[in-house]
Formats: structure tokens, sequence, C-alpha cells
């Protein structure tokens, strides 16, 4: 007999749905088997992580067939992973659930259902226990920023957020990464660049306060109403009033987040390095007279939220200034996402087949 999970991997062939399968195979998940489904122009292609014939669950090596999603190959597992769009989620994820699979999807599709958990792994894991077979991976800006907040506001709670975003292109998808590639070539060799397609005008050497999209009638991008909703969501806080600016920025991975908390109880700055040096998924990088502080470009290829520049806000006593950094691939969406199904693991929340 072979024991392990059989685990289907949706949009395999994308940023994130490719970093799934490494660290599925570089945390050794207990998988006996890892599908990865993508679109119709993907089917057939062979990508690395299948499991080596006779090793042990968790052994990955070789190669991988990608799928096409369909009645009959989405039966049989017992985990999903899903970085597929939410249109995809929305159509595929209940199947997979119904067909007996749990599905932790990185879409926007859920996060906001009020049935469905959105979870962080250092957060609220226990909103894991209340799945009903679909599980929500957070906003990328969101998870990285609730994890350096949750030691904060178990000790002192939070009123208020003020919160603005440097986001690195890579959170829109790979053809931005080749946008902002070529536009920087272009000017470094003095040539005029193509029609931004990405982006409503040139990101390179620029800032573009528009980080998503903006519904009719909505003066705050979608990018934005997702750090509000979801913050107040994974910390099961209603009341913390929140307001954010996204502004995407010519970095190609990490995002960083300037981000004032004001607390309900006093709270020294000391105090808060404290609490963040001994919280899980942390570090604390903070002696900015040696320049000391978190950089995208060090955070990237990393697993923990980094926070620096922890301060007090002069303009009110009960008010710190934090900056955070993390890889918004890895922390902000594939990581946790493999975090939450070792989660379910551990808790015996997934229901394990066995082959002969």
């Amino acid at each position: 007999m072979s024991e392990g999970y059989r685990v289907a991997v949706v949009g395999a062939t994308g940023q994130v749905g490719t970093l799934m399968l490494k660290l599925l195979r570089e945390r050794s998940f207990p998988a006996r088997e890892i599908v990865p489904f993508a679109s119709e122009r993907s089917v057939g292609r062979t990508l690395e992580g299948a499991p080596r014939d006779g090793g042990q669950a968790g052994e990955l090596d070789g190669d991988l067939t990608v799928q096409a999603l369909s009645e009959e190959s989405i039966r049989g597992f017992d985990i999903a992973l899903f970085s597929a769009g939410g249109s995809t989620s929305g159509e595929w994820a209940p199947r997979f659930a119904e067909a007996g699979a749990v599905v932790i999807d990185n879409s926007s599709r859920w996060r906001m259902q009020d049935d469905v958990p959105l979870v962080v792994s250092e957060v609220n894991p226990d909103a894991l226990d209340a799945h009903r077979g679909i599980i929500a991976n957070p906003n990328c800006s969101t998870m990285q920023m609730v994890v350096a907040l949750k030691p904060l506001y178990d000790e002192a709670g939070i009123e208020r957020l003020v919160i603005s975003t440097y986001q690195a292109v890579s959170g829109t998808g790979r053809s931005a990464v080749d946008e902002l590639l070529d536009q920087s070539h272009a000017l470094l060799h003095e040539r005029d660049i193509e029609q931004p397609g990405a982006y409503a005008h040139q990101i390179a050497f620029n800032a573009l306060p528009h980080a998503g999209s903006f519904a009719p009638g909505d003066d705050h991008t979608d990018e934005e109403r997702k750090l509000m909703n979801e913050t107040r969501k994974i910390l099961g806080d209603p009341s913390i009033a929140i307001s954010a600016t996204c502004v995407r920025v010519p970095v190609l991975t990490g995002h960083s987040e300037a981000v004032n908390v004001q607390t309900r109880d006093p709270l020294s700055p000391e105090r808060a390095r404290e609490l963040l040096a001994a919280a899980p998924g942390v570090t604390v990088l903070d002696d900015p007279s040696s320049a000391l502080y978190p950089l995208a470009i060090d955070a990237s290829g990393h697993d923990e939220v980094f926070v620096g520049r922890i301060r007090r806000d002069p303009g009110h006593e009960r008010a710190l200034d934090l900056w955070i950094v993390a890889d918004n691939l890895r922390k902000g969406a594939a990581l946790n996402a493999v975090q939450l199904a070792e989660l379910l693991h551990e808790r015996g929340l997934i229901r394990a087949h066995s082959v002969a």
C-alpha cells in the first residue's frame, strides 16, 4: 500500500502554481501523487515534481503531465490548491469539494463568503476547523500585513490602520514583469517604449497610484478594498477603521508596506519589537542608523515577513509606524496555501485515500 494524499494543483503553469509545486516538493508534503491542471493550451506539458517510483510520501521527483479540468479528471483528490483566477475557481472549486477534496483557493472569489474561512497560517489557523470544503487564501498585501499585525492586535487591540503599499509587478503576472523589463531596457538604451499593456501608464522608473482596478462608482481600487475587508475578517474585528492606498512600483518581486497602527491600549515601540521578534513567521530588521531595514530585494525567495522602522507616530500617543516587506508570490500566495494544507493534515481535516 502507498499512503499519502492525492493533490491537485489548478493553475499549475502560472507564477504561483509553479511555486506551489516547488514548495510541496521542498517541504515534503505527504503526497503520493500530485496532478497539475491548467488551461487547454498547456495540456500535455511536462512539469517537475512527480513522486519518485518506490519513494515515500513527499519524495517528489521526475515529471508531471498537465491535465485539463473535466468531471472525470477531478475525481479522487484529497486536496486541491487553486491559483487559476476567480472565474475558474468559481466554477471548479465547488466541483472538487463535492468530489471529496478540500480546496485552498488563492483567488478573490471566496474570500468574503460568510461560510468560507479566510486563513493565514500564523494568524487564525483555528478557522480551518469550520471549513465546508473550500478555504480562501487572502490577498498578498493583506497576508503579509496581518502576520505582522496579529501580535500587536493580541497585545493592545487595533483601532485604526492607515496603509500605503508599494506593490511589485509580479503581483499582476508574468506579462507585467516582462513589460517592466522591456520598458527599462528600452529607456536605458534611449529607445521609445511600446504602448503599455499591463498597466494604464509606463511602469518603468515610475510609481502608479493604481494597483488593482476601479469598480464603477468606487474611488478605491479592489486591492484597497481587499486590504480593508480581508483584514477585518481575518482578525475577526469589523470595528477596525482602515484607510488604504495601493501603489504599483517598478520592483519585480516583494511588496512593501508603510502601516500606521493606532492601538486601543498603549503600546511602546520597544514592546512592539519584542512581540514581533517572538511572533511566528516574522523577522525584525530594525537598526536604521546602520541602514538595516527590510528591502524587497532581500525578501525575495524567503518565507518570512520582515518588519522594521518600528517607531512612535509623533502625532498620536497610541500609534506606531511599521515598514513591512515580504515576497508576494511566496508568503503572499503559494507558501500560505501549502502551510494551510500542512495544518489540515496535522489537524486530521483531510480524508486520505490509499491505493495498492
